[in-house]
Order: C-alpha cells, then sequence, then structure tokens
C-alpha cells in the first residue's frame, strides 16, 4: 500500500501545483477590468502577469512531465510537455503582441486600448481552455485510490 501511494502522490501533486497558476491568473486578470488601460501601470501589471503566468505554466508543465513520465505513465508526460510547450509558445506571441498595442497606445492610437482588452480577453480564454484540459483529464491520468 505505502508503494502504490507513493506512486500516486507525487503526479497528484504536481497536478494540483499546475493549477495554482491557472487559477491564479483567472482571478487575477478579472481584476483589470476594473482598471483602464490608459494607465501605464496598470498594463505593466497586466504585461507582468501575463510573462510570469506563462512561464510558472511552463515550468510546472516540465516539472509534471518528468514525475508522470518518472512514475511510469507516458501519455500523461506527453500531455504535460504539450501544454508546457504551448505555454513556451504563447508567451511570446502574447507579449508582443501587448507591446506592440502599447506602442501603439502610447503613439495615440486610441484603438489601441480596445485591442489590449481583446488581447486580455483571449489570455482569460487560452487559460481557461488549459485549465479545462488539465481538471478534465485528472480522472484519466490518476487512477482511482484504492487503499
Amino acid at each position: 500500500m505505502g508503494r502504490a501511494m507513493a506512486r500516486f502522490d507525487f503526479p497528484l501533486l504536481v497536478t494540483v501545483i499546475l493549477l495554482f497558476p491557472m487559477l491564479y491568473f483567472a482571478i487575477a486578470s478579472l481584476t483589470f477590468y476594473l482598471r483602464r488601460f490608459e494607465d501605464p501601470v496598470v498594463t505593466w501589471m497586466l504585461r507582468g502577469l501575463l510573462n510570469v503566468y506563462f512561464l510558472a505554466v511552463a515550468a510546472c508543465c516540465a516539472l509534471g512531465a518528468t514525475v508522470f513520465a518518472a512514475a511510469g505513465r507516458p501519455m500523461a508526460a506527453v500531455g504535460f510537455a504539450i501544454l508546457g510547450a504551448c505555454a513556451v509558445t504563447a508567451r511570446p506571441w502574447f507579449l508582443r503582441r501587448v507591446d506592440d498595442q502599447l506602442r501603439a497606445r502610447d503613439a495615440g492610437d486610441r484603438g489601441a486600448t480596445r485591442r489590449l482588452r481583446r488581447l486580455q480577453l483571449e489570455a482569460i480564454l487560452y487559460n481557461a481552455a488549459q485549465a479545462a484540459a488539465v481538471i478534465a483529464s485528472i480522472p484519466v491520468i490518476l487512477p482511482p485510490f484504492t487503499g
């Protein structure tokens, strides 16, 4: 029983750890709807949140892929690796577009703040899709506890 429990604990732990940055981003990103994007501090914080979110998800996915591979769960390891690769790819994509809109806003483009809101919504939807995938996979990737 101890060996089966140890094999179960680490994959569950990394799955829960992966959900923390996703849930934090879901909550924190919504607070930006309370502020206007004309304020440079607000957009600086949004950019920072996006940057850290993608780095945290990528790191957690790398840890998850390693733990699942060590636990003999190669399909789950591949799933975590794919999520991590998506985060690594999405990070520069989002940050580049945010930076473009910040430059446009600072140059006087009135539509830039609207495009920043759209990027914020796209990031929220991206996060929701990733979190839903992780949550939906929990019953599949984690064997039932039979203590």
